[in-house]
């Protein structure tokens, strides 16, 4: 099947140069090499790997297990713009046509090459490719010269720093980590625990019209989906008509549904009442309303059976440690670009801890940062929802070789770190 979206690939920053707001962060980034203070304190209890190739939980290598590869610094670190041109892909925050990445490459004086992706979407992150360059560049001078085994060092004081920029530090820590499970001679799944080498994704339909979401759910039926998610958020009667479309195209697929913060408490109510009344049942409610309107989330969650998930309401483990204190949500979407890799495992851990269920998704990414969220969610293990759809061919990709994509699995090699094998 073709993929829902085209890409083409455009060179070149867009008029305006880098973002100036980046050079505050700038600013109160130590010198290379020196240490962050506080930040050992900052480790999560699932850590990195020891001499034996098991984890642990200092959140650094033991010095049994460091041995050469403890010793290797940053030597370069590039970043380019990455623009896509995209078919329209309407959501409730609105059609997005054109979006504009980032690629990272650091480069250890080992000559191993470690890579990242940034993929920011304004209307969530705030972020855009100008500021992530920009971000990328100020710590650039921070960075190169650091130990790779101080990955996460580096990500604490990144975040003291530039902490509104999650993508950009995304990338980084992506290119980081890519390049130190390569120095370690594993796989990145391994090194967060190995749960397993293959994981299914659900498709996204997005808001169109309900005769479109039919023919596509008949197609991906077809092509051996067995969960699909829809947009909703805009339209109560088309978003009801457009389920019902989906269900009848594909009546043994399971539904999820996803208002992007679209409605409020009541409409989201009403959304999915008068689904049930038809006799669907989606197996989750992704963001119904306002990302900070976490007692409208909670109306919505005491007032259905269906399983309701925050997304844009989670950013950091203090958002998720705010959707167990209020009970507003059953599940948590992690995301990387908006929690970054590091962070991630600590809103993973919170979420298990408080018996929430847990979804993996994206935002619109090459095969490279969708090929790391693959590693994470393999790694960690335990992520009952799964939306890692591709969004154009692994051609397109800025790298080569990483997780392979056969509808609807991805599986991951054996290939060290993220398992890519360099530029396309």
């Amino acid at each position: 099947m073709s993929t829902r979206r085209t890409f083409i690939r455009q060179g070149g920053l867009t008029a305006g140069g880098l973002a100036t707001a980046t050079a505050l962060g700038a600013a109160v980034l130590p010198a290379a090499g020196m240490s962050h203070p506080g930040h050992g304190a900052e480790g999560l209890s699932a850590g990195t790997m020891n001499s034996t190739g098991t984890m642990n939980s200092a959140g650094t290598m033991n010095s049994a297990g460091t041995g050469a590869a403890g010793g290797v610094r940053i030597s370069k670190m590039f970043v380019e713009p990455l623009s896509i041109e995209m078919e329209p892909f309407p959501i409730a925050l609105g059609v997005m046509t054109h979006l504009d990445n980032a690629f990272v490459r650091i480069v250890l004086e080992n000559g191993i090459e470690g890579y990242g992706e940034a993929a920011p979407i304004m209307t969530i992150s705030g972020e855009n490719q100008q500021t992530i360059l920009g971000t990328i560049n100020s710590c650039r001078e921070f960075i190169v010269g650091q130990e790779i085994n101080n990955y996460r060092s580096i990500a604490y004081t990144l975040k003291s720093a530039f902490w509104a920029q999650s993508a950009a530090r995304c990338a980084i820590e992506m290119a980081l980590l890519d390049a130190w499970t390569k120095t370690l001679n594993i796989p990145f799944s391994s090194f967060l625990g190995g749960t397993e080498n293959r994981i299914e994704t659900d498709y996204t339909i997005s808001i169109v019209p309900p005769a479109q979401a039919k023919t596509e759910a008949v197609q991906l039926a077809a092509e051996g989906y067995r969960t699909l998610k829809t947009k909703v958020g805009i339209n109560l009667t088309e978003d009801i008509d457009r389920v019902l479309a989906i269900h009848d195209g594909a009546p043994r697929c399971e539904i999820l549904v996803d208002a992007n913060q679209g409605y409020s408490p009541k409409t989201a109510l009403r959304f999915i009442n008068e689904v049930v009344k038809h006799g669907i049942y989606p197996v989750l409610f992704e963001q119904p309303v306002h990302k900070n309107d976490l007692a409208g989330m909670k109306y919505v969650r005491d007032n259905t059976e269906i399983i309701v998930c925050a997304d844009e309401s989670v950013f950091t483990r203090a958002d998720a440690i705010d959707i167990v204190r209020t009970g507003c949500a059953d599940a948590i979407n992690i995301k990387l670009m908006k929690s970054c890799i590091i962070e991630a495992l600590d809103i993973a851990a919170i979420a298990r801890s408080a018996n929430l269920k847990l979804m993996i998704g994206c935002m619109v990414e090459t095969n490279l940062a969708l090929g790391c969220a693959v590693h994470f969610a393999a790694g960690v293990g335990g992520f009952e929802f799964v939306d890692l759809d591709p969004s154009f061919d692994a051609s397109e990709c800025p790298v080569k070789g990483g997780p392979v994509y056969k509808a609807p699995y991805w599986t991951i090699g054996p290939e060290p770190g993220l398992g890519f094998l360099g530029r396309q």
